[in-house]
């Protein structure tokens, strides 16, 4: 009897210590699985770290590129338009040299149609004077010794004086007497012939001829020796 209660005495303690274990498994396993719950929650977070911290990486690099492809599109977008400038400014100053050139011209063509128009004039008017100066020239010519001295040296004098004006303005009488004919310059209205003279030497001057710059206002009127 007494090895019977010491017996079941002795199972209930062993079913004591026995649930006593199971509990204690059961919480080293609950332990357990909680330290490996935490541990994936933090590969997780460690691994959601890393993927956020790769796609930043990933962002900034994007970023980056696309920073350098804009900066270089707009490189190429200032050159592009530096070089129309640059095509624009040399156009302008090509416009402008060429502008330049015409109003040159202009002004060059201006002035020489306006001299070409004043020796045209003058040589209208002084030829239109000729007759005048071959007045004075007979007058001169003709004078006569019961002359009163006083007018004729007056009118010798206006002679010089018209001479001299007729010079200033680029008048000039054609040398004659003494040089080979020139059809440029002078009018055979008479031939001799004499030994004493040279072959087309002009030997008298009949009436005389003038010039003007390079435009024979009267030819030279001569007698030419043949």
């Amino acid at each position: 009897m007494a090895d019977h209660k010491a017996h079941g005495k002795a199972t209930s303690e062993e079913k004591k210590q026995t649930k006593q274990d199971v509990r204690e498994e059961e919480l080293k396993n609950q332990e357990a699985e909680a330290k490996a719950e935490a541990k994936a929650e933090a590969a997780e977070t460690a691994d959601a770290k890393d993927t956020e911290a790769t796609e930043q990486e990933d962002t900034k690099a994007t970023e980056k590129e696309d920073t350098k492809a804009t900066e270089k599109e707009d490189t190429k977008a200032a050159e592009k338009e530096d070089t129309k400038a640059a095509e624009k400014i040399a156009a302008l100053q090509d416009q402008v040299l060429r502008q330049m050139a015409e109003f040159d011209n202009f002004r060059k063509r201006t002035e020489k149609e306006k001299e070409q128009s004043f020796s045209n004039g003058a040589a209208s008017v002084v030829e239109k004077l000729l007759p005048i100066i071959d007045n004075f020239e007979r007058a001169i010519a003709s004078r006569k010794e019961d002359t009163d001295a006083a007018y004729a040296d007056g009118v010798e004098m206006i002679y010089k004086q018209f001479n001299t004006v007729l010079e200033g303005l680029g008048i000039k009488a054609i040398e004659a007497v003494g040089k080979e004919f020139d059809p440029s310059l002078h009018n055979a209205v008479m031939h001799i012939d004499d030994e004493n003279y040279g072959e087309n030497e002009v030997v008298e001057e009949l009436q005389k001829g003038y010039t003007y710059g390079d435009t024979v206002l009267r030819h030279s009127m001569v007698k030419v020796a043949n």
